[in-house]
């Protein structure tokens, strides 16, 4: 009975910040860059542990190690409560529905996505050096 109760508790827990998002190809949001990387950091209301990890932890990276890109607009930061009105019209542009992260590189009006929704939940609350390490080495590759 203890082990029915701990699997359906880790059950529940895995699965309360909803990680639904789907596909790609969106149209380009205005800005004033031809060329930038964009990361998008979506959240309702409801928030567990790892959601808040991945929040902090990708503020951290764009704090010490692109301050510079996001003053002159070479990185933008965002963070999106899909729980708003305007939150959830972005959310629909990326179909996303709960906790997701994007970091997407704009080319000439033409946007890559690359969704580290998975790659957040995975590390970010167990091994947040690790995610802060590889979302530095994403956003830098997509700088070059």
């Amino acid at each position: 009975m203890k082990k029915f109760l701990f699997v359906l508790l880790a059950i529940i827990g895995l699965t309360s910040c909803g990680n639904n998002q789907k596909s790609n190809a969106h149209t380009a949001i205005p800005t004033a860059q031809k060329e930038y990387v964009e990361v998008l950091y979506f959240h309702g209301k409801q928030r567990c542990v790892t959601c808040n990890a991945i929040e902090k932890l990708t503020g951290e990276v764009m704090e010490k190690d692109f301050a510079k890109q996001v003053e002159n607009g070479k990185v933008v930061f965002k963070v999106i409560d899909i729980s708003t009105g305007e939150g959830e019209k972005i959310a629909d542009k990326y179909e996303v529905t709960w906790s997701s992260l994007y970091i997407n590189q704009w080319k000439d009006g033409k946007e890559t996505q690359n969704n580290m929704t998975d790659f957040g939940f995975s590390y970010a609350k167990d091994s947040p050096d690790t995610f802060k390490s590889e979302i530095k080495k994403k956003i830098e590759e997509l700088l070059k």
